[in-house]
């Protein structure tokens, strides 16, 4: 809480000292409460503070001037500059990432049949939790069927959807840091303490397990793994994982496993599903199609259990999670109907150009920070779509954090990062570099100008 009680007082502060339009939000009390006003008697409802990605995504759209100053030749003329976002986590708005076509034929065809046009069970229809259970059992010991499998509207339903069923009075969850902010503004609704383990950037950003262990009672819930990392771009080893696992076992608790870039890894450590040890510890693995087949606008996601040893056979469970589909429903029936061929008659051919890709955008990126003197980064990610950067305040003038940096980045040259404060870290910046080499080298170089500018030193460098 105390992170992002800090986030919303730097960024009102900043706010208040600049010129743009100021938002109307408060700080609040985390947990969603009825609060009774007592003059006008009436009942209003408290809002989580939490912080989105999308939300403070957009105070940076909101700050961005497109008519930026330049000296040329000592005489100044205003430009327009294009706005460049390497903020948010979707490939597709650059014409180097593109679905397969199979997968616009599959919707097709099933939107004209005309046999998808009603509702869908609530879980999922059978052939589309199938189509999942096959797809992912690929890579495990233990085959998973199609009543392990619960369709969601995209990952972030299936995150939703674990929380409220695992909720209870005095329950906590460990959630890494930095991490996906979406999970504390879950847990806030259902009245979920949260608990931040940090992850070690010296060392692949892997999980602290000391710290888990200290930090988990008999009211832990769960230990939530991102794998590979958002917002780390980390991928972790097959031993890493077994450690974590084992670390569960140890403390009587599950793990959330949120895949939802798996097998999206371009380094020397493959891509390995936690489910592979379900038999150590339950999981629960959370996915979607949205970044491995380049369609998150689809909402196609899935929650899976990964019980070998039955913990999740439950009646009273398997109840429970059913229950809930029914409250929340899932995506569009005809986008269920098309996963089958989709997943089917997807060609390797196009997971290794999207890999390929992003290794090259990757290495872009860490070759162009090099040559930032005031950012560094501390390991080069190896899957995913984005790498955190740490800030050396010290070598600038006058940026006073993460938040100040990113808005006067976003004001002078139309550049949009994500402030390290939102993933948990203060004064990192998260880079996505899902994007074009072009723009992603413009991007960059635009950082390297804005950073020079506001440099102690005088012979141009940070």
């Amino acid at each position: 809480m105390f992170l992002f009680c800090q986030f919303f007082l730097s960024l009102s502060f900043y706010l208040y000292n600049t010129q743009i339009n100021k938002p109307n939000f408060s700080v609040v009390p985390m947990d969603a409460n009825l609060v009774i006003d007592g003059v006008n008697n009436q009942v209003e409802m408290e809002t989580p503070n939490n912080i989105t990605i999308k939300g403070i995504l957009g105070l940076l759209m909101a700050n961005v001037d497109t008519e930026n100053e330049e000296n040329v030749n000592n005489n100044k003329k205003m430009v327009k500059k294009k706005v460049i976002s390497l903020g948010m986590g979707d490939p597709t708005a650059y014409s180097c990432f593109h679905s397969p076509d199979v997968a616009h034929d599959a919707v097709l065809e099933t939107l004209g049949s005309h046999k998808f046009n009603g509702y869908s069970p609530t879980v999922g229809l059978p052939q589309t939790r199938k189509a999942i259970a096959d797809y992912l059992s690929r890579d495990l010991p233990d085959k998973l069927c199609a009543d392990d499998v619960y369709v969601t509207a995209g990952c972030t339903q299936a995150i939703e959807t674990a929380l409220s069923i695992l909720a209870r009075p005095g329950a906590n969850i460990l959630l890494p840091r930095p991490g996906f902010p979406i999970y504390a503004l879950c847990a806030a609704f259902r009245h979920i303490e949260v608990r931040y383990f940090d992850l070690v950037p010296d060392k692949g950003w892997e999980v602290d397990l000391n710290a888990v262990e200290a930090l988990a009672d008999r009211n832990t819930i769960a230990i939530v793994v991102i794998n590979p990392g958002n917002p780390c771009g980390n991928v972790y080893s097959y031993q890493h994982l077994q450690q974590i696992a084992e670390t569960a076992k140890k403390l009587r608790t599950i793990v959330i496993a949120d895949e939802v870039y798996g097998h999206l890894a371009f380094g020397a450590k493959p891509f390995v599903p936690m489910g592979v040890f379900g038999a150590i510890a339950p999981v629960v693995t959370l996915g979607s199609l949205s970044k491995r087949w380049l369609v998150p606008g689809w909402r196609l996601g899935w929650l899976v259990t990964n019980d070998p040893n039955g913990t999740f056979k439950n009646p009273k469970f398997v109840e429970r999670i059913k229950k809930y589909c029914d409250i929340c429903g899932g995506p569009a029936t005809f986008i269920q109907a098309a996963v089958p061929r989709i997943i089917q008659q997807t060609e390797d051919v196009f997971f290794g150009k999207t890999i390929n890709l992003l290794k090259w955008t990757a290495d872009i990126c860490c070759e162009k920070i090099k040559e930032i003197p005031c950012i560094s980064c501390p390991h080069k990610p190896e899957g995913s779509m984005a790498v955190m950067v740490k800030l050396n305040l010290s070598l600038l003038t006058d940026i006073s954090d993460d938040i100040d940096f990113c808005f006067k980045l976003a004001k002078e040259e139309s550049v949009i990062l994500l402030p390290g404060l939102a993933v948990g870290l203060k004064n990192w910046i998260r880079i996505t570099f899902a994007a074009d080499p072009s723009s992603l080298k413009e991007a960059l170089g635009r950082l390297k100008s804005f950073c020079q500018r506001h440099s102690y030193q005088q012979n141009g460098c940070c």
